[in-house]
């Protein structure tokens, strides 16, 4: 199964400070771990949300917000995306991050099974956005 872990927003992240030398090593070292044993597929940090946007839909209008966004608890700061065989290993897997404080929210990914007949679908425009990415 694939999840997201998702890493809550901070203050030091909405600023724009990135981690010290010794945290980034700390992340690097944890990074390593998770693709010698096969388990992360991408892990990302954001930039913080005033360079962001919002997009709100109502029917057919569209309304954009500029960031930044005041409630930080709501933001997210970065991702993994991982391959374990359950939620309970993804969960043994974040509580060895090296994070001294904050958050992190674990989401199962859906699976094209999970849709039952628009998997081929799925499989036909993943394979159509492969090929022009290619």
């Amino acid at each position: 199964m694939r999840c997201m872990v998702i890493v809550k927003a901070s203050q030091d992240t909405e600023a724009g400070r990135l981690p010290s030398q010794e945290e980034l090593a700390a992340i690097d070292k944890f990074n390593e771990e998770l693709v010698r044993a096969g388990v992360m597929l991408t892990a990302e940090g954001l930039h913080p949300s005033s360079r962001g946007v919002r997009i709100a839909y109502s029917g057919n209008k569209r309304s954009v917000t500029d960031g930044p966004f005041t409630e930080t608890k709501e933001l997210i700061g970065g991702f993994w995306l991982i391959q374990v065989r359950s939620l309970e290993e993804a969960v043994e897997w974040m509580k060895r991050a090296p994070f001294q404080e904050g958050q992190v929210e674990i989401r199962q990914v859906f699976e094209a099974d999970d849709f039952g007949e628009l998997r081929e679908q799925e499989a036909r425009l993943r394979a159509e956005t492969e090929r022009r990415q290619g």
